[in-house]
């Protein structure tokens, strides 16, 4: 009985922690945006107005706007390679974390995704440079 009782808790504990990643995921292909710097692909997740931090640049941006900024950034700085270093999400809200590797510098890229009406947009999307 002891057994049973286990493995049911055990059962329901990893539906639920499954469930959570399920839901907290990112869209491969704002990863993949990231990783190659493609402003188009990004900026197709972006919510109608997106609240954007580039470097010392901070304002609420319109959609197409917003995507002109981090064109000019990806091309001041082209990509070599972003990685998730942490995510989680709750309430139809997700967030990651992550590492932005340029040639000579290295940023820190947070973003905020909320679902509406079973699409995910991008609301706020922040690139800092990363302190060595």
């Amino acid at each position: 009985m002891k057994n049973k009782i286990k493995h049911i808790i055990f059962f329901f504990g990893a539906f639920f922690l499954l469930l959570n990643i399920a839901f907290s995921q990112i869209p491969d292909d704002v990863i993949l945006s990231l990783k190659t710097g493609n402003a188009a692909t990004l900026a197709s997740h972006f919510s109608q107005n997106v609240e954007l931090v580039v470097l010392e640049n901070e304002n609420v941006y319109s959609k197409a706007h917003a995507q002109q900024v981090i064109d000019d950034f990806f091309k001041k700085y082209p990509p070599e390679n972003f990685s998730i270093i942490h995510q989680g999400g709750k309430d139809g809200s997700s967030y990651a974390i992550g590492n932005l590797k340029v040639e000579t510098e290295k940023f820190r890229v947070y973003f905020l995704i909320k679902a509406k009406n079973g699409v995910s947009f991008i609301h706020q999307l922040r690139i800092e440079r990363q302190s060595n």
